[in-house]
């Protein structure tokens, strides 16, 4: 409670205006033992606006974890109500929560991939369209080379894979450097309404695709890397399941020389 004690010993005309952050169960950050010594004394001098915690598996609707943090914030709440605060702003849902829980909804909610239109987990609480969410992002590069090979054509560093059948492979100017997972397996773009999966390890700056016998893309098209997925192109929720990850590292991993493009769109209500 030192900290609580320095902020309102500070002098000024106005009381400090302070919003707290409690541990739950987090672990991560805030109050946790020391709350227990928290007196009057220690804010007294302090004008408390707000109080806030973090779920640690609000993505996991079901466990209990989620029943006990909340009770733990209201009892925490409680503790400031009573030594006057009974005005302060109370939020503890991410964006599992705030889909999920309504009763952990409080005076505010912090949607942070949500907001983007991802699912917090798509295991546990289903895809982005499945819950009402359009993905904002998406991730196009270009084809730099189409090339037609045979069936047992070795395909990238190491000869990891190899070509079944006769075919052409597209070479994507993206590779690990741009942000796409070396380990990625499964994953792959999307050109004129087809899949066309990823072919041997993805290289520092290009990977390889196998567009198919038939297909008619050429070199310089682009191509979607990752999207919506409503026209039938793969999401980040793919991507992150064929890199044995999450959707939240694939998005924010794309790196610093993919160049962005913001639009925005006008929202209706009804």
């Amino acid at each position: 409670m030192i900290a609580l004690e320095e902020i309102g010993a500070v002098k000024s005309s106005n009381r400090p205006r302070v919003h707290l952050e409690v541990d739950t169960g987090m672990s991560r950050g805030g109050f946790l033992d020391e709350w227990g010594k928290l007196d009057a004394h220690h804010v007294a001098n302090i004008e408390i606006v707000g109080i806030f915690s973090h779920f640690a598996r609000a993505d996991e609707p079901e466990e209990e974890q989620n029943n006990l943090q909340r009770t733990r914030f209201k009892e925490m709440v409680a503790t400031l109500e009573s030594f006057g605060f009974t005005n302060i702003i109370r939020h503890l849902s991410n964006s599992a929560a705030t889909l999920k829980d309504k009763e952990s909804r409080f005076d505010l909610v912090r949607t942070g991939i949500a907001i983007y239109g991802l699912t917090p987990d798509v295991n546990t609480l289903g895809a982005s369209l499945s819950l009402g969410l359009k993905p904002a992002m998406t991730v196009r590069a270009k084809l730099h080379l189409v090339k037609a090979v045979p069936a047992g054509s070795p395909v990238g560093y190491g000869a990891t894979a190899s070509t079944t059948h006769d075919t052409k492979l597209g070479v994507v100017a993206m590779g690990y450097a741009d942000g796409i997972p070396r380990t990625a397996q499964g994953a792959g773009i999307f050109v004129h309404g087809k899949r066309a999966p990823i072919i041997g390890r993805v290289s520092m700056d290009q990977f390889v695709v196998d567009l198919g016998q038939d297909s008619t893309a050429i070199s310089g098209e682009w191509v979607e890397v990752f999207g919506d997925g409503m026209t039938g192109g793969y999401t980040a929720e793919e991507w992150g399941s064929a890199c044995g990850s999450i959707n939240y590292e694939i998005v924010t991993r794309i790196g610093p020389r993919v160049p962005r493009i913001y639009r925005s769109s006008s929202l209706t209500t009804e």
